[in-house]
Order: C-alpha cells, then structure tokens, then sequence
C-alpha cells in the first residue's frame, strides 16, 4: 500500500471520472495557477489530455492555498538564479522513486518529518519547491510546510511525470538519466511510455 492510503487501479480510475464531473464546474478563474497550467505540454501523452486536465483541476480543488509553479517558471527559476535565490527542492516521493531518478539537486523528504529535517536551519523566507509523480503528495506536504511557517512554498504542477514528459532534465545522483519511476499502473499512463522506467 502506497503512503497516504491510496486506492487502487480500479478505485482510483472510478475516482478520477467522479472528479472529473466535479471539476467541471470549478470556475477556473477560481484555481490558483502561476502560469500556463501543466496540462497544454502534456497533449502527446497517449492522448491523456483529458485524464491529465483532470487530474491537475482535481489537485487544484483539493488544495487552493497551495500556489502551484508550472515546469516553465521552475525551468526558469533554475536557469537564471544564482546560487543564493534558488529555491530548495524538496522530492516527497518514495525512496525507489527517488533512486530511479529526480531533479537535479533535490533533496529526498517522504515524510513530514524528513521534509523538516531537510529545511532545519533554513529561513522561513526561502524558497521551497516540491514535487512528486503528478503533483498530490507534494501539495498536500506543501499545505503542511505552510501551516508551520514556511512562506515561500510552492507545488510543481504536474510534478516529475510533466517535467520529464516535455523533455527536461533528471537524474540519478549526478548522472542524467532517461527514466521515471512510473508509480503504478493507473498513473504510470500519465508518463511517456518511453520514460517509464517498468
């Protein structure tokens, strides 16, 4: 059983049509985006647009006072900063996820616990972005990190699956590599089937 109790393939694929009637009629308006949601990078996905689109709304509704940075702006975060302003990078996947490859300087936080071990020290003023598969365990640790201080945290959109999917860089270690770790069978299908790593 993955943490946070997650359903299984059959559960999670009823689930996902429930939400998607619900979804649709949030105002987007209503949703808190930095830019361009994830979904638009992640057409080609084995026309997975709809289950894509869905699944970011979903993670949308489910936490609204979490600011969600698309792929773009974190691409353009890291490029451009020096050393100082970049942001923390805090992976809330599993270990074998994270050992399959993650971003690049990213430190492992599964837990509550480890995420704060991993921001001991650290200025609540910093900035801190986290990620997992597509989004949900990092904005859910995001929520957490909010209500003890942080104030500079932010989820990204779309997490590894939208990162690597549109081309961008990940890592074992200090070796670029061309796999993920595709979580499991329902949501592996968010992932080009070229990046899976199983």
């Amino acid at each position: 059983m993955h943490r946070y109790g997650l359903l299984g393939s059959k559960q999670v694929a009823f689930c996902i049509v429930r939400l998607a009637v619900c979804v649709a009629f949030i105002p987007v308006a209503a949703l808190p985006v930095v830019s361009v949601p994830a979904v638009t990078a992640q057409e080609d996905t084995e026309d997975n647009t709809m289950f894509w689109s869905t699944t970011l709304k979903m993670i949308r509704a489910k936490f609204p006072g979490v600011v969600q940075l698309s792929t773009d702006s974190l691409q353009t975060w890291l490029d451009e900063s020096a050393m100082a302003e970049r942001p923390l990078l805090l992976d809330v996947r599993e270990k074998e996820e994270y050992e399959v490859s993650h971003l690049k300087g990213a430190v492992p936080a599964l837990t509550e616990k480890e995420a704060l071990q991993a921001l001991e020290g650290v200025p609540q003023e910093t900035p801190v972005v986290l990620y997992c598969s597509v989004g949900y365990r990092s904005s859910e640790m995001a929520g957490f990190l909010q209500k003890r201080g942080f104030k500079k945290v932010y989820n990204l959109e779309g997490s590894i699956f939208a990162w690597a999917n549109e081309g961008r860089p990940v890592f074992r270690g200090d070796e670029r590599v061309h796999k993920v770790h595709p979580y499991d069978r329902v949501w592996g299908k968010l992932l080009k089937k070229v990046l899976r790593a199983r």
